[in-house]
């Protein structure tokens, strides 16, 4: 074959990129004459096949499980990256617990948290080092910038006329590190004519975007040398333009040149796109997607989306299923099963065991016990010394072949290969996701039995809610123990005789109504009512204590008699208390919305059959009167009146102290509780839950349950306003 003159290689490599087979055939009048014909033609079907094999190789997307390969444009998401200044910004330890403990989303912030668009950032930096953790998506980022370059510089994003060239580096394992050999092996798989000789070239004149994806998937006892040659590579060839990627765990700012970033986590706009994009053709699958996502049910998985990865994971169970696992530990659990085993193992990445025998179910044990004793002592953020102590004490009861353990080592491991704890700052870590640590703390107390203790020293605390529900979804043999511990616990917040007085009016008033709900519903919903009357009395959250715009949404819905109230479904006492509370007695001459507020939540009662049939029509005909009347002076009292008349409530039944009405908060919501953790049960006995129904917003003789603590603010650090809200 006749060779190739270098400027005509120059010429070739500067069409190749607009994009590569349609510059080459558009520029082929410049070839003409000056290499054979052959030759030509070689090149022209090289090119084609260069971007057949790019989308072949590097176009698909495949994993977890996914049935079929899809191509990468159908889920892609836009990129944002945290720059090099901004990583690292955060502020102190305790403000960053704080945080993350009291935002649902769970998301950490830093003082500089603005976000740059990926592709901006990868025109703009010649060397470019990609971080983020497992399944972040550097891999997908890299591949996609390639294909950018493939389009070239008018149909791309992607600016330079640039020829890419990805290399995944756990090629190098055990074969020698050659990036150039490794190059020229890529033109040369295509069929270009003296495809060594066209690599030479192409590094000479900078004409190669190359693609080093994976420096964290070499083995450690490589990777000093694989940054030494990858170090010396791009010195010798600074013409081009490089993009890598690496864990963030595993990277030290090993090389030279480049400026680091981070990818971001997806926001709410990110993850939308990405179900809008899977379910394409199917777009009212994706909106039901993105609302029950969205919605305050499911706001702990929301937490887990934020990376791509498991992303995927939660748009695969949808779509084979219509709807979310019922069970969230099942959801929580291949979460996990993802980060420690399935994601390294869909990449072929084998995974360092430092110590034999550390399998898989060993390191989920570890990390159970290391996430129930740091929640047990309300730690989220650990030093590095502690947890590394911890690892050792407990590898030496799991490994007691092992002679010498350490814990750094091991922790690092978990870092880099799992993702499941992640260094915040400095020598400080914390596990990836809170819905991780309280998954595993769960998986700790089930293993472990210690369900009474749990509800004895956690029910009241809403930092443990996610925690009892999660070992209800775990108890396969019957949560019937930890709802029955959970009702003498909650029993216990209801043993002074006003609050066993209030339980028996609402029995009272519900027996023998003939409207078709059963009487807990309707016990259900006068109790909530009582209550929102209660707090709107009491001097110490009157005026500020305004439920109204967190429940109104859920109004609609508690008016809906197209499906009967149900006790043993927790929304339905959702919808009972968002129907007492929606009440707001502030009153304006003017406007007037209290009375009709009013006015609405009588007609809902009424229809709903809760107030007895006797009192209908005079409440009714009151409230519209006093709206006809508008009288001068104390209005809300009134209004009161006429409620407290029509539920029969004696006005001194629900004049309580703080400590009563924080009790009876702590009674309802731990009723709800536990109606919740039932429905996150795989099996509760039928009986079981027949007694527990009879019983649920009933009052009960004082000896029946424990005595409830003389200072109820050790329930909890909350202050009573803080307790009605919540």
């Amino acid at each position: 074959m006749v060779g190739i003159p270098e400027s005509i290689i120059g010429t070739i490599i500067s069409t190749m990129a607009k994009p590569i087979f349609q510059s080459i055939w558009e520029g082929s009048g410049q070839l003409v004459g000056k290499v054979g014909e052959q030759t030509q033609q070689l090149i022209f079907s090289a090119s084609q096949q260069y971007e057949h094999n790019y989308q072949e190789r590097h176009g698909l997307v495949r994993a977890l499980g996914m049935r079929e390969s899809i191509p990468l444009d159908r889920i892609y998401t836009t990129v944002k990256f945290l720059v090099e200044e901004e990583l690292g910004g955060f502020e102190s330890v305790a403000t960053l617990e704080e945080q993350y403990r009291n935002d649902r989303a769970r998301r950490l912030t830093t003082k500089k948290r603005s976000k740059r668009p990926g592709l901006t950032v990868a025109n703009k930096e010649q060397y470019l080092m990609v971080l983020g953790g497992p399944g972040a998506g550097k891999s997908t980022f890299l591949r996609r910038m390639g294909w950018e370059a493939l389009k070239g510089s008018k149909k791309g994003e992607f600016k330079y006329a640039c020829i890419p060239v990805l290399i995944e580096l756990k090629d190098f394992r055990t074969d020698p590190i050659d990036l150039e050999g490794k190059i020229a092996e890529e033109f040369e798989i295509c069929g270009f004519p003296e495809h060594q000789r066209f690599t030479e070239a192409a590094l000479k004149q900078g004409k190669l975007l190359i693609l080093l994806d994976g420096l964290d998937e070499l083995p450690s006892a490589r990777l000093t040398d694989a940054i030494d040659k990858i170090q010396d590579f791009v010195d010798r060839h600074s013409k081009n333009r490089f993009i890598a990627s690496c864990r963030i765990a595993a990277y030290r700012n090993n090389l030279r040149r480049f400026t680091d970033v981070a990818i971001a986590e997806f926001d709410d706009e990110q993850i939308q796109y990405f179900i809008n994009n899977w379910f394409h053709s199917q777009p009212d699958r994706a909106q039901d997607c993105w609302q029950k996502l969205a919605s305050k049910e499911y706001a702990a998985a929301k937490e887990l989306v934020h990376t791509p990865l498991l992303l995927t994971l939660i748009c695969l169970l949808y779509q084979r299923a219509g709807r979310f696992p019922t069970n969230r530990a099942t959801l929580y659990e291949k979460a996990l099963r993802v980060l420690l085993e399935e994601w390294a193992g869909e990449k072929n990445i084998p995974q360092e065991q430092i110590y034999k025998g550390l399998d898989t179910k060993r390191k989920e044990l570890m990390l159970a016990k290391i996430a129930h004793d740091a929640l047990q002592h309300n730690r989220l953020f650990l030093p590095k010394r502690d947890i590394a102590s911890q690892i050792e004490d407990i590898l030496k009861d799991m490994l007691p072949d092992e002679k010498f353990i350490d814990g750094s080592a091991v922790l690092k491991s978990i870092e880099v290969q799992h993702g499941v704890m992640v260094e915040r700052v400095d020598s400080i870590y914390s596990f990836s996701h809170l819905t991780i640590q309280e998954f595993l703390t769960a998986l700790y107390i089930n293993e472990h039995h210690q369900i009474e203790t749990l509800v004895t020293q956690h029910l009241t605390d809403t930092r443990w809610r996610e925690v009892l529900l999660l070992v209800a979804g775990l108890m396969g043999g019957g949560a019937d123990g930890l709802l029955l511990q959970i009702e003498r616990q909650t029993q216990a917040h209801v043993q002074s005789t006003k609050l066993q007085m209030l339980l028996r009016w609402a029995t009272q008033m519900t027996t023998d109504l003939e409207d078709g709900y059963q009487p807990t519903t309707e016990r259900a919903i006068l109790v909530f009512f009582a209550f929102a009357f209660a707090i709107d009395c009491h001097d110490g959250v009157n005026g500020t204590f305004n439920p109204v715009p967190v429940l109104a949404r859920a109004l609609g819905r508690a008016c809906d008699r197209q499906r009967p109230f149900n006790p043993t479904d927790g929304r339905d006492i959702v919808r009972a208390e968002a129907l007492a509370l929606t009440r707001d007695t502030s009153f304006d001459r003017d406007r007037d919305p209290s009375l009709d507020r009013d006015l609405v939540v009588a007609r809902i009662l009424t229809k709903l059959g809760v107030i007895r049939p006797e009192n209908r029509p005079r409440l009714l005909a009151n409230l519209e009167r006093f709206k006809v009347q508008l009288p001068d002076t104390n209005p809300s009292q009134q209004i009161r009146q006429i409620w407290f008349e029509a539920l029969q409530l004696p006005p001194d039944l629900i004049s309580f102290s703080a400590n009563e009405l924080k009790a009876l908060n702590y009674f309802l919501s731990t009723s709800l509780l536990m109606v919740q953790c039932k429905e996150a049960a795989v099996v509760v006995s039928r009986k079981t839950w027949a007694e527990i129904e009879t019983r649920i917003l009933k009052g009960l003789s004082r000896d029946q349950g424990k005595k409830v603590p003389d200072d109820l603010e050790s329930l909890s650090g909350e202050s009573l306003e803080e307790a009605m809200i919540g």
